[in-house]
């Protein structure tokens, strides 16, 4: 077993949403420790520190996590597949590489986890750690999720009973879920069932890992249902599975249909929507949840008015869901608001667009009607032109022949280049104006966070939230952290900031009043005063208010009220005996 230096305690490490750690704090402390060990022991720290320990935030743990749930949500794919018989024969090569790939990654994890376990803490303080480890319940699913595979590589094994085998890594995902159900229930004890719900379909503090899990299976849904209704579209694919599409689109439509119960019955949980039914139609108005019930509408209007109506045609609708995707991205909140603070400029530009459309569309009827009749036939159609033109896309189903259409079409096809263009530079310049509004946002909220010089847990999570949001990665916070901290030291020191600054705030001002009095004082003491008192006589360059403030905060009362009386009565500057500070 390794030895666990007590003596000085490890710094704290925030996770940063995936992402790295808020603050980085790599220091030289580990690689002293893995430096005096064993190398063998120094290679299996390396090996936890780097891979597989969830304490870390600049390791590549949450990432190695991230490929085997993946690499284990194929693995189920798969083995639905086979047993569909959906694949032909000529993909059983595929097959087989996939599930070598997948029990070298598999086999690899178990093995890096049983090697590395005296590093990890939930095993250290055993006496055979690895013993420990290997009657984990999760060190078990993973062995059984490999052990038949294994096997097959030395002994027959029926390949339907491999299928059936292959099955069971999927319960390697408890991995993964039971430990964010055990963190749900801990962060809500004591909470009622709506708060719960809240918790789980609303990003909260109280959510924990189980609200990304919840929020990844309705994003599988999404891109599940989509990839069905575009293969449903397949005729031998409709014909071979019809069954199984619909099945898919009923278990789909249900968990749909269970988010959109659930954020109606926590929503009174959101700031804003108290009132229990006011708070619910004013969650059940907004975009999001106009999305969600287009999401499911298509299915139940089949579902109970087929016989009334034919309406397949709603089925191509069930595309509506990839609008779901919006929710979990926040680059499509910060377009929305981009787009709204940019509509005038915008609206300004659609404008002008139209009225060269329209404009366009009527010269090119004047000019082409009587040459091609069946193509400029009226205005409506000569409009379909003047867009195709002004969009320099120019499909040449329709073509101007006179001389008067052809020079309106050049015309048109050079001012469409500079006309489209100031759309999608608007857009893109307010973008980024937009993420540095809420970089520079978030800079000013550490800034605010550093006053006590700590960074706490909660303010650390708001800090990772909002990096997340913005997709600022370890570096990127560091830089703000770094930023944040040099001007809370330029607060901290009042000389440096400007004095319309210090003014605003009274007890700035006064500190900076101490501060250039101390100064005034120390000038006294250092500087030559008999000369300073000539000099201040001869050039004229102290008026008497502020010879007596002088005089005052050097605290010498035996001085004359001027410059000239003390040169006349011939006695230096501070040749009186010394009084103490008096106010000015």
């Amino acid at each position: 077993m390794t030895e666990h230096p007590s003596s000085e305690p490890m710094p704290r490490s925030y996770r940063h949403a995936g992402r790295g750690a808020v603050p980085a704090l790599v220091g030289a402390r580990a690689r002293r420790e893995a430096d005096a060990l064993h190398p063998r022991q120094s290679l299996r720290r390396w090996l936890w520190a780097w891979l597989l320990d969830p304490t870390n935030g600049r390791n590549v743990q949450r990432g190695f996590d991230r490929m085997v749930a993946w690499m284990i949500g194929a693995n189920l794919v798969v083995a639905v597949l086979e047993f569909g018989r959906v694949l032909p024969e000529t993909a059983a090569p595929w097959l087989h590489h996939f599930d070598l790939a997948s029990l070298v990654v598999f086999t690899l994890e178990y093995a890096l986890r049983l090697y590395t376990a005296p590093e990890d803490p939930q095993f250290a303080a055993a006496r055979r750690p690895r013993l420990a480890f290997a009657r984990n319940p999760y060190a078990v699913l993973d062995l059984v999720a490999i052990l038949p595979s294994l096997l097959h590589a030395f002994m027959p094994i029926d390949l339907r009973a491999l299928r059936v085998f292959r099955l069971l890594r999927t319960l390697k995902l408890f991995r993964f879920l039971v430990p964010a159900f055990a963190e749900f229930r801990h962060l809500n004890q004591g909470r009622s069932l709506r708060q719960k719900a809240h918790a789980l379909v609303f990003a909260s503090p109280y959510g924990g890992r189980l609200h990304g899990h919840f929020d990844f299976v309705i994003a599988g849904c999404v891109l599940l249902s989509v990839i069905a209704v575009i293969l449903e579209s397949v005729q031998w694919v409709e014909y071979r599975f019809h069954l199984e599409l619909v099945a898919l689109d009923i278990a789909v439509v249900s968990v749909f249909t269970l988010e959109l119960c659930l954020r109606l019955y926590g929503c009174v949980e959101e700031p804003g929507f108290e009132r229990p039914l006011v708070g619910r139609l004013r969650q059940a108005r907004s975009p999001g949840m106009v999305i969600d019930v287009l999401a499911i509408l298509p299915f139940f209007l089949e579902a109970f008015f087929h016989y009334v109506l034919d309406l397949r045609f709603l089925r191509i609708f069930r595309l509506l869901r990839l609008l779901k995707l919006t929710r979990y991205t926040d680059a499509t909140r910060t377009l929305a608001k981009v787009i709204g603070r940019e509509w005038p400029v915008m609206a300004a530009a659609a404008f002008i667009m139209l009225l060269l459309v329209v404009l366009t569309a009527s010269l090119g009827y004047v000019f082409e009607h009587d040459a091609q009749p069946d193509k400029f036939e009226n205005i409506p159609q000569s409009i379909y032109w003047a867009v195709i033109t002004l969009a320099s896309v120019g499909y040449g189903d329709i073509t101007p022949v006179t001389p008067a259409g052809r020079a309106v079409t050049i015309v048109l096809a050079l001012i469409g280049i500079g006309i489209f263009a100031i759309p999608a530079a608007l857009l893109s310049s307010a973008f980024s104006d937009q993420l540095h509004k809420e970089r520079d946002a978030l800079r000013q909220e550490l800034f605010d966070m550093l006053a006590d010089g700590v960074l706490s847990e909660e303010e650390a999570e708001i800090v990772n939230r909002e990096a997340r949001r913005l997709h600022l990665s370890a570096e990127d916070v560091d830089v703000l952290m770094q930023e944040a901290k040099r001007a809370r030291e330029m607060a901290a020191d009042l000389s440096k900031l400007p004095l319309h600054i210090i003014a605003a705030d009274p007890a700035h001002a006064i500190e900076h009043f101490k501060s250039l009095v101390c100064d005034i004082r120390k000038l006294g003491l250092m500087t030559d005063r008999a000369q300073f008192v000539d000099t201040a006589r001869a050039a004229g360059r102290l008026t008497d208010e502020e010879w007596r403030a002088w005089v005052c905060i050097c605290g010498d009362a035996g001085l004359p009220e001027s410059p000239d009386a003390a040169a006349g009565a011939g006695r230096p500057f501070g040749g009186g005996a010394a009084a103490g500070p008096r106010p000015a």
